[in-house]
């Protein structure tokens, strides 16, 4: 054999082995990194914040006061929105999609009826917590000193409706603004935060409690701010505060027909009651137009004044809401 030669065969004899080493080696080290992108991924873990998504405002700081620092919220309906008729846009429902545990109000809430399935439909593995399981429920109010008149004051249609039994306008939602209420729905948003966060279930415990007890101590001062109020009667525009008059013994008068704006005739109905009872204020929602209140309220001599039953600072905005309540009723 040539000697010229044989250097060179034995160089390419070297170099084919290296590279068949070196390509078994790439195999072997992307099969490796595969493998090991599995265990990498964080799915859930105590150091992460628990995203709940909330329908409404006052839901939020139920869910932040049992939460705390491992709860972060995403609320569906901002505030200032109107709950009856706001609609999220993709992205909202994008951002609701990462959510662990979605609490509902599951009361005739328009949005909830119709995006709960589609909510479902992104994220099939998030908990749905219904805040109203537990809680007595009530229709939403109509214009109970009609029904003391008689039944034939009511409009054809409005009949027909009661008789269909329609539940869309006969169920009121509201049920946050009853103290009593508020820790029924907190309980529930407690059983959920433990279910799915269960390393953390003696903090919510903690939690729970020391809420608990900030609204039962609500409940007690509202209490005696109405104590002695005698005809115990208020007026409002949209029916918002039905569990609160029922809790209190109030009675609401709303100038809306079971959330519907009253015919012409009604609303005669209204202004006269509000003078026989001598009510001067109409309380209204800052989510809703004013006009007809304002209207009703020129009518009467009085006034109107917001209310809002959406606030976030659920303690404090009940506080005022009382006060304001406990100022004006006659």
């Amino acid at each position: 054999m040539n000697l010229k030669i044989l250097p060179l065969l034995v160089l390419l004899t070297v170099g084919l082995s290296l590279f068949a080493s070196g390509c078994t080696g790439q195999d072997d080290s992307q099969t490796n990194e595969n493998e090991s992108t599995v265990p990498d991924v964080e799915v859930s873990g105590s150091n992460e914040s628990v995203i709940v998504a909330v329908s409404i405002v006052p839901q939020a700081e139920f869910v932040e006061k049992v939460g705390g620092d491992k709860v972060k919220t995403v609320v569906i309906i901002p505030p200032g929105a109107d709950p009856h008729t706001y609609e999220p846009s993709p992205k909202e429902m994008g951002e609701v999609s990462k959510a662990s545990m979605y609490v509902t109000v599951g009361v005739d809430m328009p949005f909830e009826e119709v995006w709960i399935n589609r909510f479902k439909s992104i994220n099939t593995g998030t908990l749905i917590v219904n805040s109203s399981n537990g809680i007595e429920l009530r229709k939403l109010a109509a214009h109970d000193h009609h029904e003391e008149e008689g039944a034939e004051e009511h409009s054809e249609e409005h009949a027909e409706e009661l008789e269909a039994g329609n539940e869309e306008t006969e169920l009121d939602p509201h049920i946050w603004t009853s103290p009593s209420n508020a820790k029924i729905m907190v309980e529930n948003i407690y059983e959920g935060l433990a279910k799915i966060d269960p390393e953390n279930k003696t903090y919510y415990t903690q939690n729970r409690d020391t809420y608990l007890k900030e609204l039962d101590a609500l409940d007690s001062r509202i209490r005696e701010k109405l104590e002695g109020k005698e005809e115990r009667n208020f007026m409002v525009y949209h029916p918002s505060w039905g569990y609160f008059a029922a809790d209190y013994n109030l009675t609401m008068i709303p100038v809306e027909i079971e959330g519907k704006e009253p015919s012409a005739q009604d609303l005669a109905k209204v202004i006269s009651l509000a003078k026989e009872k001598q009510v001067k204020v109409i309380f209204v929602q800052p989510q809703f137009s004013t006009e007809s209140a304002q209207s009703v309220a020129k009518e009467i001599g009085g006034e109107v004044v917001a209310v809002d039953p959406l606030a976030k600072d659920y303690v404090a905005n009940m506080d005022n809401v009382s006060d304001i309540f406990a100022r004006n009723l006659v």
